[in-house]
């Protein structure tokens, strides 16, 4: 067979599904590949959104996400969701084309060193040199992007490798297992926790993989240990549970944070310290467990005195199984912290004015979700609303990036989850400024006949810059812009668009546009003049007070 028909195949013997992206002149044997395999392909407008839908198709479903792109110009536009995937602990492989590299009578048009280009975004970069390779590079990508710390991968195929004759065999893919915590390690974790006296529970990211059970809920029952969460943490347990703290969106001065004072033991699962930090270490008289599959990184605000390194399901139900819940455990303050946080949030929710305010805008859009529908978050200051204010009821439902936190990704990984989960709720909420970064996608998501609700919130400027360069006392400068007629630029591509005129009117439209078919835009007017008083100096007056 062709190289390229043998690539197709490792592909197929690993579960792939799907390949997003823009095949160029030097993938053509590739595509014809693909042709008659069961892997859709999925033609994308860039090939950035490409990989943004690769990388949450992984954060979806623990394997890798596979995009496709031409050399060059192609690849150069897989940098930033290669960083995405990476810093995100997504799995995602990248295949990308190149010229021959035996006979090239082209110089060096179009030429850049991909391989080593991709090599500080990467767990594992390789050309391809011989079909002979392919099916140990196949298994080696695909084995690295999806073991834990999960992430991206790149595998270059020349156009003259990819049709070369071949009678090799793929590598048929072998089970592995997580290796578990050390008994001595659970002893001491166990005895860590029972010593404290203001336990205090915190979820990360990592307690968000899809293999990941519902062990830590069990914990939470049994021990009555109150708990919070990073942004990319939300959803791991239900944040109805009476125990939730909250979220730690901002860095510092909010209430979570009152709560961190008042502790001497975090037991931190699942935490990357690629999240803005939720607590810093030199600030607390507090110790801090490390519960993860792999051992800390440290860093000058996190260094843990104690790691529980395994496979976290596991190392909860032993954790679990082997604590006494104590009678001296005092979380007293935890509860009045959280009690006035809630009051806290309780604000605004009524608020008529328009443009939307915030509070107002998550509030009604928590109450069309159903407990599995996915919100798909862009960057911008809205995405700190979210964390803080929406309450997620199941893991993966906020999908937001607090790793990378690039613009750009909302609409497309909306996209990659309304295929993972076609029959549930899926909405985008992007800034203008994001949305229109990649908003060429709208005719992607048409012409896949999506169901799919996008919000674009719009405030003519970068606001999340624009707060920011506020709370810093600088004059408002150079962060203003103009924006097309959403509802028809929506209309163009096929899809509806809509206008909001009322805050009172967002539920009704937003409930009209899940119950009819087709993508949906909502262009939604946003009131972000409190941002720097209620997100600044508000919460900190207020929260210094309990």
């Amino acid at each position: 067979m062709k190289a390229s028909d043998l690539f197709v195949k490792a592909l197929e013997a690993e579960g792939v599904e799907y390949i997003f992206g823009i095949p160029g002149e030097e993938n053509l044997d590739f595509l014809n590949s693909l042709k008659d395999s069961s892997i859709r392909l999925i033609l994308t407008r860039h090939e950035q959104a490409a990989g943004f839908m690769a990388a949450t198709y992984g954060r979806l479903t623990g394997k890798a996400g596979v995009c496709l792109s031409t050399l060059g110009p192609g690849a150069t536009n897989l940098v930033t969701a290669a960083a995405y995937a990476q810093l995100g602990a997504m799995p995602m492989l990248m295949i990308t084309g190149q010229k021959p590299i035996k006979t090239s009578k082209q110089g060096q048009f179009q030429i850049v060193d991909v391989v080593d280009m991709m090599q500080p975004l990467t767990k594992y970069t390789a050309q391809i040199s011989s079909a002979y390779n392919i099916p140990a590079r196949v298994r080696e990508a695909i084995r690295k992007a999806e073991d834990e710390r999960p992430g991206a991968v790149h595998l270059e195929l020349p156009e003259d490798i990819a049709c070369e004759e071949t009678d090799c065999e793929v590598i048929t893919p072998s089970r592995f297992d997580i290796p578990h915590a050390t008994d001595e390690s659970i002893a001491e974790a166990v005895e860590m926790i029972e010593s404290a006296k203001h336990p205090l529970m915190l979820i990360g990211a990592g307690a968000n993989r899809k293999r990941v059970t519902a062990s830590r809920g069990v914990f939470i029952e049994k021990t009555g240990i109150p708990f919070f969460t990073t942004q990319m943490g939300k959803g791991v347990v239900d944040e109805r549970n009476p125990l939730f703290l909250g979220n730690a969106a901002l860095s510092s001065g909010d209430y979570i944070h009152r709560a961190i004072e008042a502790t001497d033991l975090i037991i931190n699962i699942g935490h990357d310290v690629v999240e803005k930090p939720p607590f810093f270490m030199e600030q607390g008289g507090f110790k801090v467990i490390h519960v993860n599959y792999i051992t800390a990184t440290i860093d000058p605000v996190y260094y843990p005195q104690q790691g529980v390194i395994g496979d976290i399901a596991s190392s909860m139900e032993r954790l679990t199984a082997q604590i006494t819940p104590q009678e001296s455990w005092d979380f007293s303050r935890f509860m009045e912290v959280k009690t006035h946080l809630d009051k806290h949030l309780l604000e605004g929710l009524e608020d008529e004015r328009f443009p939307v305010y915030p509070q107002r805008l998550v509030a009604d859009v928590r109450k069309v979700m159903p407990d599995d529908g996915i919100i798909a978050l862009d960057n911008g200051i809205y995405k700190i609303w979210f964390a803080r204010n929406y309450r997620a009821h199941g893991p993966n439902t906020v999908l937001l990036d607090n790793a990378l936190a690039t613009m750009g990704a909302g609409l497309p990984s909306a996209m990659a989850a309304k295929i993972v989960y076609p029959q549930r709720r899926v909405m985008a909420i992007c800034g203008d400024g994001g949305f229109m970064m990649n908003s060429q996608e709208m005719e992607t998501a048409v012409r896949l006949g999506l169901d799919l609700v996008v919000l674009i919130l719009r405030d003519d400027a970068y606001g999340m810059i624009k707060w920011k360069q506020s709370n810093m006392g600088f004059d408002d400068f150079g962060l203003d812009y103009g924006n097309p007629d959403f509802v028809q630029y929506a209309n163009s591509y096929g899809a509806t668009g809509h206008r909001l005129e009322s805050a009172e009117s967002l539920i009704p439209l937003i409930e009209e546009c899940f119950n009819t078919a087709g993508v949906h835009l909502i262009e939604v007017p946003i009131d972000y003049s409190d941002n720097d008083r209620i997100l600044n100096s508000d919460i900190k007056e207020q929260s210094q007070r309990i």
